[in-house]
């Protein structure tokens, strides 16, 4: 609207100044033509004429206006009005006009235009006089506030116009948004639908490829709930439904050998102990979910840590005539969660103990810079093919079931080994060759930052 209103004045003043112009230039052009008639004749030194008086006459009711003929003397000499003829008349235009300037006054609140124009003597070239010309702007007054009316029936036109652009403008620079409202109520009600493409504007395709990328965080994040349920479903019915099997055939037979029910129990016992560790890794998996906010950071001598959790896997290794060796190049303190950073560790280096073959060897090796320190896992074990090396540290993945099933293995070490180094603020690297080893390193910075 203020952008209307200020059209609407200088359309106005426009007009007014130009009408007022105009007028000067018509009024002052009659003049000059007077003018040079008194500067032929002998008019200021009291010669009448009739032509003359006749001419400002015309001059006056052309305009509606007054003319005034002044003489050096200041002297008033003829007034078309007849009111100050022989009166002394001295004004601030008047008085420019004996020093040879033309004047032009406009007097809004009187609503009158006054003129001076000096006249010469057509011989010396000297000022023997002035016409003073005043005229009325009743007209351009009525001609300005008509035009103020029509101009004010555009601005309403105009307004209206504004509104109605601006409304559907809005409606359209604002439909993409509703779509991407009604699609975010479509997802917090539960509905994965497709993804959205908004090219319209630059904000809006922004806002759309980053609703696409959070919608394909969650389809993610929703299929692997949905795969992570499945497989928690599967992995704890294995060992009942074995139980049941085992328990089904021994009450189908009336006389079992004490032999064969030794035999059945011990399974079912096995199969007990293995459902047992499914359950403790599962809530170890859960707790690692939970923000880093339940660490227990401490500072810790990560050299001692090490020593201990492989003096207590020694016995392990020993079993299987492994050599277990730790490598140490300085003395190492970081701010850790000791009990959830042994956990990480552990699940590596049992690991690389349980998928070793007979007579092999497992190398832990630690070392610092300024900013990390590193913990690596080598063993001359089997080794994890290519193809399945970017899939082992999700939940329930095996890379040999059939191996993983005899070791007693769960499937969900790794990844709780690599939800504790995460949470650390740290990161996981595997390097491995089929049928040569595996080698894990483990990059945790020296000062936590929450």
């Amino acid at each position: 609207m203020l952008p209307i209103m200020v059209l609407k004045f200088g359309i106005l003043k426009s007009y007014e100044n130009q009408s007022i112009q105009q007028r000067g230039k018509m009024v002052q052009n009659q003049c000059n033509n007077i003018a040079d008639q008194l500067s032929d004749s002998m008019y200021f030194k009291g010669n009448s004429s009739p032509v003359i008086d006749n001419e400002l006459a015309q001059l006056a009711n052309l305009y509606s206006g007054r003319v005034v003929i002044v003489n050096n003397q200041l002297r008033v000499i003829k007034d078309t009005y007849g009111i100050d003829e022989k009166k002394f008349i001295v004004s601030e235009e008047l008085i420019k006009s004996f020093k040879g300037e033309d004047t032009l006054h406009y007097d809004k609140d009187g609503e009158f235009i006054e003129m001076t124009v000096p006249v010469k003597d057509a011989v010396t070239k000297e000022l023997i006089g002035v016409m003073i010309v005043s005229t009325p702007t009743q007209d351009i007054k009525d001609a300005r506030d008509l035009l103020g009316r029509q101009v004010f029936v555009l601005q309403i036109v105009l307004a209206l116009c504004v509104i109605g652009i601006a409304f559907y403008t809005s409606k359209i620079l604002v439909r993409p948004f509703g779509k991407v409202t009604q699609s975010l109520e479509e997802l917090t009600g539960g509905f994965l639908e497709d993804d959205i493409k908004l090219l319209d504007y630059t904000e809006t395709q922004q806002l759309s490829e980053a609703y696409n990328k959070m919608l394909g965080r969650m389809k993610a994040l929703d299929d692997s709930r949905q795969e992570f349920v499945s497989n928690v479903s599967h992995e704890l019915k294995t060992p009942i439904t074995s139980m049941k099997v085992l328990a089904d055939s021994l009450l189908m037979q009336e006389e079992v050998p004490n032999e064969l029910y030794k035999e059945f129990m011990t399974d079912i016992a096995e199969e007990i102990d293995r459902e047992n560790k499914i359950i403790n890794d599962l809530l170890s998996l859960v707790k690692l979910d939970k923000k880093a906010s339940d660490l227990n950071i401490q500072p810790t001598n990560i050299n001692e840590l090490l020593e201990l959790i492989l003096k207590r896997l020694r016995p392990i290794a020993a079993k299987r005539n492994i050599e277990l060796v730790l490598e140490t190049f300085r003395p190492v303190s970081a701010e850790v969660d000791e009990t959830k950073l042994t956990l990480a560790v552990s699940n590596l280096v049992e690991n690389a103990i349980k998928y070793n073959k007979e007579g092999g060897w497992v190398h832990v090796s630690i070392n610092v810079d300024h900013k990390y320190f590193y913990v690596k896992v080598e063993d001359s074990g089997m080794g994890i093919p290519e193809e399945s090396q970017e899939h082992i540290f999700e939940r329930f993945y095996r890379v040999d079931k059939s191996h993983s099933r005899e070791i007693g293995g769960t499937g969900l070490g790794l990844a709780i080994t690599r939800n504790a180094i995460l949470m650390h603020r740290g990161a996981i690297k595997v390097y491995s060759k089929e049928g040569e080893g595996t080698t894990f390193t483990v990059r945790i910075p020296l000062n936590y930052v929450g």
